[in-house]
């Protein structure tokens, strides 16, 4: 039971550090809020958090239990729309910059792809960290976000912001999973070489 109360606790951790940066983002756009949007995933990596879109790559290599990803996605999505339901008080322009957003969103193949793209992007951010680097999440979060690629969790914590649910979550979540895992398999014998 401990170690899923601590599963838990480290997954509703990891929602209110990337509803941060999604506030962030929200409110400040284009060119700031991408950047410091990195900041969440910078806290989730160093302070041990469990993240759905930062696990998927390393199911396999960090024998992650699938019950616990599902686990992990469960607690992830819940606690983001309901921060990004308390964050929908606090200010009316970040509330319509959500509903924007969420009435931009398709359920389509385009949506897929750019979900994918996103975990190809998630996984490369947190294997870079995982070797020592924090540069993979300073430069790739606001890759994604300036590339319009569609992050489950961030979009969760947007419909919340809005009071609103969006169908093409599901694509998000499976894009992100896929794409991440898609880069482990593709990367997996890669041989790290640090450049001196």
């Amino acid at each position: 039971m401990n170690g899923k109360f601590e599963l838990i606790r480290k997954s509703i951790g990891a929602s209110i550090l990337i509803a941060l940066g999604d506030y962030a983002l929200l409110k400040l756009g284009n060119p700031i809020g991408p950047v410091i949007f990195a900041l969440g995933l910078l806290g989730v990596c160093y302070m041990g958090q469990n993240l759905f879109t930062g696990k998927c790559g390393f199911v396999i290599q960090d024998k992650i239990k699938l019950t616990d990803l599902f686990l992990i996605l469960t607690v992830n999505l819940a606690t983001g729309y309901l921060v990004g339901m308390v964050f929908s008080t606090l200010d009316e322009t970040v509330k319509a910059s959500a509903m924007s957003k969420i009435s931009s969103w398709t359920f389509d193949l385009p949506m897929l792809i750019k979900s994918i793209l996103c975990g190809v992007i998630m996984y490369i951010a947190v294997f870079m960290y995982k070797k020592g680097t924090p540069l993979g999440i300073i430069f790739g979060v606001p890759l994604f976000i300036f590339c319009g690629f569609q992050h489950c969790i961030a979009n969760v914590i947007t419909m919340g912001v809005g009071l609103a649910f969006d169908w093409s979550l599901i694509l998000c979540i499976v894009g992100n999973f896929f794409g991440s895992v898609a880069m482990w398999f593709i990367t997996r014998d890669t041989n790290i070489k640090v450049l001196r």
